[in-house]
């Protein structure tokens, strides 16, 4: 296992900020899933950023809780019934979700809203060069990572239930507003890109084509692979989740690509035919070529944004690693990122015209 991997793969002892009553747990549990049956171990996954994740293990079976931080949180941030009713919709039309066992919305079970939902057994791969796997597995896991996200802006929404899951139109804009107050409300910093951006980003936005499920984000980590199969058997982390331009969704993961290793382990630089990783173009032709596209132009806009947003994802992140909030120790070095992704952001913009 790499050391990526093993950093943020697998449980830890719960954070004291984080703990909770386990007893009036085991109580919700045993009134509202179905077969359930003590007694209840808790521990805490040691990925993630936002929403604390517990694994609950009993001698039957084991589970997942996704719960809202505790703490003052951002208008809007942490919707983990957004969560549960979007995995729910999509595991219903096929789509690899896990099962849904319960919601909670009742913050004196455990202190915030929470929902219950199958372990998957499988791989998580936290370093997108795939250390681990041979050459050849590389280029089915990223193969398979693009055929998921194809069907996922495939899925008729308004057949699944999600009709009124987000608005249909000016994602863009709407998504741009959204992460300009996210941003302003957790700031800590000047950062004159950021101010540049915010101002750029809306008269910059192309027109919306399509109008899918988006998950908001969506990148290897946040996939489950089947223990022994380069096969996705689960998508995780859907609270940014939303009715959106596909676009933007599938050019968030893309950024990989044009980022360099010592942000989020990006490609740039990386010889990719010698990992057995796809290049850029090959990446995108596939998905196109599932989604019935001629191609993708303005990539530049697409960067600018995701990038921005991204920045404005890690500041907040950052913002609730000062107030003693977030789930992971590392959050507190990510105030340290905002400037150089903002950076990054303005280099896309100014290549798109800014």
């Amino acid at each position: 296992m790499s050391e990526l991997d093993n950093s943020f793969s697998g449980t830890k002892a719960v954070a004291d900020a984080l703990a909770f009553d386990e007893g009036r747990l085991t109580e919700w549990m045993q009134a509202h899933v179905d077969g359930f049956s003590g007694p209840l171990s808790v521990s805490q996954f040691k990925g993630g950023q936002s929403n604390p994740t517990y694994k609950l293990d009993t001698p039957g079976k084991s589970y997942v809780l996704r719960r809202k931080p505790p703490g003052k949180l951002l208008p809007s941030a942490h919707a983990v019934d957004r969560e549960h009713q979007v995995m729910k919709a999509l595991g219903e039309q096929g789509f690899p979700a896990p099962h849904m066992f319960g919601l909670c919305m009742d913050r004196d079970v455990i202190g915030t809203e929470f929902y219950v939902m199958d372990f998957v057994e499988g791989r998580i791969f936290w370093d997108g060069l795939l250390p681990d796997v041979s050459k050849d597995e590389r280029a089915a896991i990223y193969d398979a990572s693009n055929a998921t996200l194809a069907q996922l802006h495939s899925i008729d929404y308004a057949a699944a239930g999600l009709g009124e899951y987000g608005k249909p139109g000016n994602y863009f804009e709407r998504q741009i507003g959204r992460w300009s107050k996210q941003y302003r409300a957790a700031e800590t910093d000047t950062v004159a890109e950021m101010d540049q951006l915010i101002d750029w980003l809306p008269q910059a936005a192309p027109e919306q084509e399509r109008t899918s499920v988006v998950h908001g984000d969506y990148r290897l980590d946040n996939m489950i692979f089947h223990p022994t199969e380069p096969r996705v058997i689960a998508v995780l982390d859907w609270e940014l989740s939303t009715l959106g331009d596909p676009l933007a969704d599938f050019t968030y993961q893309l950024m990989g690509w044009v980022m360099p290793p010592e942000v989020r382990g990006g490609f740039l630089g990386i010889d990719l035919d010698a990992h057995g990783i796809p290049s850029m173009q090959t990446y995108v032709e596939a998905y196109c070529k599932r989604t019935q596209r001629d191609g993708i132009p303005e990539l530049d806009f697409y960067f600018a944004y995701n990038i921005f947003r991204l920045a404005s994802i890690v500041q907040g992140v950052y913002a609730r690693a000062l107030q003693g909030n977030a789930s992971n120790a590392k959050a507190m070095e990510m105030g340290k990122a905002v400037t150089p992704l903002a950076q990054a952001a303005l280099g896309f913009a100014k290549n798109a015209g800014a």
